[in-house]
């Protein structure tokens, strides 16, 4: 085993000093036990060390940095982007927080200053890394003090501009900065009106800001528009996936297993986050049965009725799907806002209403070749265009209900949505029948 550990640590030194990402070298560590792990770091500098963990998904970050002693882990975290940095923190009990802060010397206010944003927030994944000049600063003198500061920023493709108290007046590129000639201030050559985002805003309004602008990098300011931070394009691209992921585990009912991988979560714990929706489905579902026992005599006068259920079901629940998915995916793009969702749902009702038209004369025209009974195509014909059509406004309405809240609408778009669906659908279908019952038997 001294072997093997001796041979991944070399192979991961050398991978990184012939610039192999380290992303691709974190394969070599995945099967390893913490013990073996623990051996192999001791054998790698601190930077070593710090381009691994830099490139780890959040969970494995705090994993691997938990089996540093505390010699090590604060020259990592110095070594880190503050953005990972206190990323990293806030996955860390309160404890080891407290521990660790005093032990980063000024970088400890620096993190401490960081950790007291929301973690979801512009402040929360902003670094502190970033480029700012004076507006009288000549060009060559701007030039001169980039080459300075270069190494330690986040990203040099932006220098931003701030008068004395460090308020954000301007921004130019480097291109701007390069092809402008000597001896210019940079106040002439700076874009005044300059795209920023104050620390309180969410995160996934900051992903659209950075997507609708086409930035590579988004400044941050208080109340006071003061420069606080920037945050780039890759922390973005992390926001955006994690975004996604939880829309699409809450379309689902599925829930997320939060800090943990997805292969490595136990069955218990997807189990424990999955059955709130699926306890809210059964409910519906005994809500749903019991209104076919009120309806029990129309079924054993019409046997019949029972044929139709599933296709009058499944068609509402799918048209349902499609209106709730794509509505919370208009509101998480930013795509459906203000007076537009209002418009949007009057365009839903036209939808459904041609939808519900359309398979409704299917399904009728079915029921009549089928039985030959007119009345009964009527029946089903009806129920189908009644349940498409409220389908729609149901997969539109209850997301937008929350969404008026302040709540996530992709919480409510699977097992709610589907559940008040086949309550409506159910009685529509059984309230038609019973109305015509006389002219079915």
């Amino acid at each position: 085993m001294p072997l093997l550990i001796d041979e991944l640590s070399t192979r991961i030194r050398q991978g990184l000093q012939e610039g192999v990402h380290p992303g691709d070298l974190l394969e070599l560590l995945d099967q390893l036990s913490d013990e073996e792990k623990t051996e192999i770091l001791k054998l790698l500098s601190d930077d070593e060390v710090t381009a691994l963990i830099q490139e780890m998904e959040r969970f494995e970050q705090v994993s691997l940095f938990r089996l540093l002693d505390y010699g090590r882990a604060p020259a990592v975290l110095k070594a880190m982007a503050s953005d990972d940095a206190v990323d990293l923190l806030g996955e860390l009990s309160p404890e080891e927080i407290a521990a660790l802060l005093p032990l980063v010397d000024e970088e400890g206010a620096k993190f401490s200053g960081l950790l007291k944003y929301p973690e979801e927030s512009a402040g929360g994944i902003m670094t502190t890394e970033y480029i700012s000049l004076p507006a009288d600063l000549p060009v060559e003198e701007a030039i001169a003090r980039l080459r300075e500061i270069a190494p330690q920023a986040e990203t040099i493709y932006y220098v931003f501009v701030v008068d004395l108290e460090n308020r954000l007046i301007g921004v130019l590129s480097l291109r701007d900065l390069i092809a402008a000639p000597d001896g210019t201030p940079l106040k002439e050559i700076m874009r005044h009106n300059v795209i920023s985002v104050n620390a309180a805003l969410d995160q996934e309004e900051v992903a659209r800001v950075v997507v609708k602008y086409d930035l590579l990098a988004l400044p941050v300011v208080d109340d006071s528009n003061r420069l606080l931070g920037i945050i780039t394009f890759d922390d973005i691209m992390d926001v955006l996936e994690q975004e996604a992921t939880e829309d699409i585990y809450r379309l689902a009912g599925a829930g997320e297993v939060t800090g943990v991988e997805l292969m490595e979560a136990s069955a218990y714990q997807v189990a424990w986050h999955r059955t709130p929706w699926l306890l809210l489905s059964m409910l519906g579902g005994i809500a749903a049965g019991y209104i076919m026992s009120t309806f029990e005599s129309t079924l054993e006068a019409i046997l019949v009725l029972a044929f139709f259920i599933p296709v009058i079901m499944d068609m509402g629940g799918n048209v349902s799907t499609q209106s709730s998915t794509i509505f919370v995916r208009g509101i998480a793009t930013g795509e459906i806002k203000g007076n537009g969702i209002w418009r949007y749902l009057f365009r839903e009702i036209r939808v459904g209403l041609l939808m519900g038209v359309l398979f409704g004369l299917l399904v009728a025209a079915a029921a009549l070749l089928w039985r030959g009974n007119p009345v009964l195509g009527l029946v089903v014909g009806t129920s189908m265009i009644a349940t498409i059509s409220l389908a729609t406004i149901i997969g539109t309405l209850v997301p937008l209900f929350f969404h008026k809240l302040k709540i996530d609408p992709a919480i409510t778009s699977g097992p709610l949505v589907t559940t008040i669906k086949d309550i409506t659908g159910l009685l529509i279908y059984f309230g038609m029948a019973t109305l015509f019952l006389d002219y079915l038997c």
